[in-house]
C-alpha cells in the first residue's frame, strides 16, 4: 500500500507538540534521492526499527509492539516510497498518529521511543531562513516548488488548488478558452491569441482573471500561510502583470520569474529562483545581525550561553539566532533556566541549542537558524530581549 507523505509545516509540528497517548515513536535517518546511494536506505531504515523494537519491548508485550511497529514496516516494504526520497526522513508514529515527512536536509540518525515526540530536527528545518516556494503557472499547469539555496523539489499542491484553468472554471469557461491552444504553449514561447471579436477577447481576460483569482486565493490559503515562505512566480512575461494585479497573497514577491517553468530544468529553475531569492535573504541576516547587535548594546540582547537560557526560561527573549550546524552538549531546566554541559556523545544528553530555540518557541519569540558565516558572534547563538 503506498505511504502518505506529509507537509511539514508549522501546523503539524504542533501537533506533533501536543500531548499524545505513548508511547511515541521517533524515528529519523538521512536518506538519497539516486541510485546506487538509495539503495542502502531501506535497510538502515529496517536497523532503526529494529532499535525502536529493542525499547518497545522493554516495557510493552509482543502484540503491542507489533501493532506500533506495523505501519513502520508497511513503510520499510514500499519499494515506490524508497526509489522517490529526498535527502533526510522523519517518520514519528504512536498509537494514534502516525506521520512521515521527507526532508530537504539530511538529519542525523535516532530512534526514540518516549513519552512525547522528539521533534527538535524538524523545528530546526523549519526555522532555516533560507527556504522558498516557487509557483509555476500557465493556462495548462499549475505547479508548485520548494526549496532552498542547495536544492529544489516539485511537491503536491493541495487538492484545493486548481491545476489547470479548464479545472478551474469548468463549465463557466468562455467560448475562446475551450481550446487553451489559443494561449501560451506548453513551453517557453507562447503563441499569438487569436480573436475575432473584441468582446470575445473581453471575455477571455475575464477567464484569465478569475482563473488566477482561485490560483492565488488556494496557494494563499494552502500553501503560503501554513509555511510562510516567500512565493516567486514563474510565468510567461504577460501574466505576470495580471497576476501580481489580482493576488492578496503578501508572501508573493515582486521580482518574478518570466518564463514558463517548463521550458527549463529543475536545477535551472532553481538557479534562477535563488538568484531572486538571494539578495533578500542576504538583507534579512544582515538586518538580524544589526537588530542583535543593537539591542546588545543597549544591554537588550546577549550572546553569553548562560544568560540567554536564563532570560529565555523568563519569557524574555524575542528572537533568537542559532548558528547551523553547531552542537552544545547539555541540558536544560526550561523553569529556571540553568545549564548543565555534558558529553554530547552520551545519548542521553540533548542539544542546548536546540532546546533553547524549543524553549524560546513555546514563549512566543521567534527562532532562527543562520549560517555560521553570518552569525553575530562566535558563541553559536544570538538573542535579542523583549525587556
Amino acid at each position: 500500500m503506498p505511504q502518505k507523505k506529509n507537509v511539514l509545516t508549522i501546523d503539524s509540528l504542533a501537533e506533533l507538540a501536543l500531548v499524545h497517548q505513548p508511547p511515541c515513536l521517533s524515528l529519523y535517518q538521512p536518506t538519497h534521492r539516486c541510485s546506487p546511494e538509495n539503495q542502502q536506505d531501506p535497510i538502515r531504515f529496517g536497523n532503526l526499527v529494529k532499535e525502536l523494537e529493542a525499547s518497545l519491548r522493554q516495557t510493552y508485550p509482543a502484540a503491542q509492539t507489533r501493532l506500533l511497529l506495523e505501519p513502520f514496516e508497511d513503510l520499510a516494504g514500499d519499494p515506490d516510497f524508497w526509489n522517490h526520497t529526498l535527502d533526510g526522513l522523519a517518520v514519528l508514529g504512536g498509537p494514534s498518529l502516525f506521520r512521515v515527512f521527507q526532508l530537504q536536509r539530511p538529519v542525523a540518525e535516532l530512534a526514540v521511543v518516549a513519552d512525547s515526540f522528539h521533534t527538535k530536527p524538524l523545528r530546526r528545518f523549519l526555522q532555516s531562513i533560507d527556504r522558498y516556494q516557487v509557483l509555476g503557472l500557465s493556462f495548462r499547469k499549475v505547479q508548485l516548488f520548494e526549496g532552498n539555496r542547495d536544492t529544489l523539489d516539485e511537491i503536491d499542491p493541495a487538492p484545493e488548488v486548481p491545476l489547470t484553468m479548464i479545472e478551474a472554471l469548468g463549465a463557466e469557461l468562455t467560448e475562446p478558452h475551450q481550446t487553451v491552444a489559443s494561449y501560451g504553449g506548453v513551453g517557453g514561447g507562447s503563441r499569438p491569441m487569436h480573436h475575432s471579436q473584441g468582446g470575445k477577447k473581453d471575455e477571455a481576460d475575464i477567464d484569465a482573471e478569475r482563473f488566477f483569482r482561485a490560483v492565488d486565493r488556494a496557494v494563499l490559503e494552502h500553501s503560503s500561510r501554513p509555511s510562510g515562505l516567500p512565493l516567486i512566480l514563474a510565468a510567461l512575461p504577460e501574466h505576470h502583470h495580471l497576476f501580481h494585479r489580482v493576488s492578496q497573497n503578501p508572501l508573493l514577491m515582486g521580482e518574478g520569474l518570466m518564463i514558463n517553468p517548463d521550458s527549463l530544468t529543475v536545477d535551472e529553475l532553481r538557479q534562477r529562483a535563488w538568484q531572486v531569492v538571494e539578495p533578500q535573504y542576504q538583507s534579512r541576516l544582515a538586518a538580524l545581525a544589526d537588530e542583535f547587535m543593537a539591542a546588545k548594546s543597549n544591554g537588550l540582547g546577549s550572546d553569553d550561553l548562560e544568560q540567554v537560557a536564563q532570560a529565555a526560561a523568563a519569557g524574555r527573549v524575542s528572537t533568537l539566532l542559532i548558528e547551523a550546524d553547531r552542537r552544545i552538549a547539555g541540558r536544560l531546566d526550561g523553569v529556571t533556566g540553568r545549564i548543565e554541559i555534558a558529553d554530547l556523545s552520551h545519548p542521553q544528553v540533548d542539544d542546548l541549542l536546540d532546546d533553547l530555540g524549543e524553549l524560546v518557541s513555546e514563549m512566543g519569540g521567534r527562532v532562527m537558524v543562520i549560517p555560521a558565516g553570518q552569525m553575530p558572534g562566535q558563541t553559536g547563538l544570538a538573542a535579542t530581549y523583549r525587556h
